[in-house]
């Protein structure tokens, strides 16, 4: 379980750094205690084994302390996206029957404020803090992790207050009937024309994704991440975890402003995890990045077409650059390529999938199953595969088939070896006169443009071929876009 992987990591490394932040770290005997501290307070205050306990805020040390003291409470722990607007708040919190809410404030963002304005009904909460919201019946009290006064919002000190903290032997009864395969974490995931849909993932299944990266990517105690990724993400929360089985360390911020002149000049980050183009592009044309001044960063993950990788490769030859395939529903990511494969595989492919996990094309219109090298469905299936959507039995049945595969919606293929070949998204291919378009294969041609930073392509309507090719263009610092007179 996650719970016992924080335990263990405190006995085997009690003074190594867990979580390095700018202003703040951890050591692993501090993170484990003050999660289990957390998750007294939590079964002091009548939480029970499988309530819904929702956190919002930026990357900060509570933020995990709390997800591991859901964890060692039984209780669900539901990330919420610090981005959420008034009506994706106001779905998370009735949708998922939030029983509790933790929500930072004084951190540049007044989450505090906007859950007020989507649940206005929390100014009349009683005396003793307990809310009533009649569109979330089960919300019973929010906790404010910085100061904010007001009512309905209780103060962080008083749920840790010492009278109130449940006693060892509870904590250890509850940690006894905590059941790993039951759902103990939501995050969110949504498509284009619906509220947030949310994913519900055991701590086994993210447990066991984590050590399945842990081996691919061949991490040990002496790692030292940078992941810039804000904490509601897999793509945060999955890379953490994977360091944890040997004790290195987390390193991460709250502010991409930091990107280059934090970790890896101070902390000497050896693996980064911007995990995504555009993350990567501002870290690469950042200028303070002195790229030959980098060589303790052996590894770098992030996604993106085949040529952009192997810029990103030939601009940073120094550290080793790797890809991935996953989502939520996979308990984040689903295959690596290994920093073993050529440069070729690791341009070209997302690897080869976990070991245990099962990936196969199909034909998503006649569902055969395709050869290696043919263009169809991603399905995938396997113990990262997520426990369905809450309270979305349809949802969940359109994705999942009577086998257990999972629909992915991604196209891809397998090259002769197992690898992952991703063509980008089914529903994305544009119709061009009645041609098929991959925006995948435009972005990747216009990022090849030496002042491209970034590229992004949609369909626009066209009277003539029904829809053409949009593209969104990003220059690099210094670059300005021509007139069309210039050359």
């Amino acid at each position: 379980m996650l719970s016992q992987l924080l335990v263990t990591a405190a006995e085997k490394y009690p003074d190594r750094p867990a979580l390095i932040f700018p202003d703040a770290r951890l050591t692993y005997a501090q993170l484990s205690e003050l999660s289990q501290r957390y998750a007294r307070a939590m079964v002091g205050h009548g939480l029970s084994r499988g309530d819904h306990v929702g956190i919002l805020a930026v990357n900060r040390p509570e933020y995990i302390a709390l997800l591991f003291a859901c964890m060692f409470s039984g209780t669900v722990a539901v990330l919420l996206n610090a981005r959420f607007r008034v009506q994706e708040l106001q779905h998370a919190a009735t949708h998922c029957d939030l029983k509790w809410i933790f929500v930072g404030q004084n951190e540049g963002v007044p989450h505090a404020a906007r859950l007020l304005e989507a649940l206005p009904e929390l100014a009349n909460a009683d005396a003793s803090g307990a809310v009533s919201v009649p569109a979330a019946p089960m919300l019973e009290r929010v906790v404010t992790l910085d100061a904010f006064d007001q009512s309905g919002f209780t103060a962080f000190t008083d749920f840790l207050a010492e009278e109130t903290l449940a006693t060892p032997a509870q904590f250890d009864a509850r940690q006894e009937a905590v059941i790993a395969s039951e759902p103990a974490l939501i995050m969110f995931t949504s498509g284009t024309t619906s509220l947030p849909k949310g994913c519900m993932l055991t701590q086994e299944s993210v447990f066991r994704t984590s050590l399945a990266m842990r081996n691919r990517l061949g991490l040990s105690a002496d790692e030292r991440m940078w992941d810039p990724l804000p904490m509601f993400h897999m793509a945060s929360i999955l890379p953490m975890l994977s360091l944890f089985h040997d004790g290195g360390a987390c390193l991460t911020d709250r502010s991409p402003i930091l990107i280059a002149r934090w970790p890896q000049h101070e902390e000497r980050a050896t693996f980064l995890y911007p995990a995504f183009p555009a993350i990567m592009a501002e870290l690469m044309n950042h200028p303070d990045m002195k790229l030959d001044q980098l060589d303790h960063v052996r590894l770098i993950n992030n996604i993106g077409s085949a040529e952009a990788l192997r810029e990103n490769m030939r601009a940073w030859p120094s550290a080793t650059h790797i890809s991935a395939f996953g989502m939520t529903e996979l308990s984040g990511i689903a295959s690596h390529t290994d920093p073993n494969d050529t440069p070729a595989q690791r341009a070209e492919t997302c690897g080869k999938p976990y070991e245990g996990i099962e990936v196969a094309i199909v034909h998503p219109e006649s569902g055969h199953v395709c050869t290696e090298n043919e263009q169809g469905e991603i399905r995938v299936r396997g113990f990262l595969l997520f426990d369905g959507y809450y309270k979305q039995p349809e949802e969940t049945a359109r994705v999942i088939d009577d086998r257990g595969w999972f629909r992915t919606g991604d196209l891809g293929s397998l090259d002769p070896e197992g690898r992952i070949r991703f063509h980008g998204r089914i529903k994305d291919v544009l119709k061009v006169g009645g041609e098929n378009v991959s925006p995948l294969e435009v972005e990747a041609w216009l990022s090849t443009h030496p002042d491209v930073m970034v590229a992004q392509v949609v369909g626009a309507p066209d009277d003539r071929l029904d829809e053409v090719v949009a593209a969104f263009i990003q220059l690099k610092p210094g670059r300005q876009r021509r007139g069309r007179g210039d050359r």
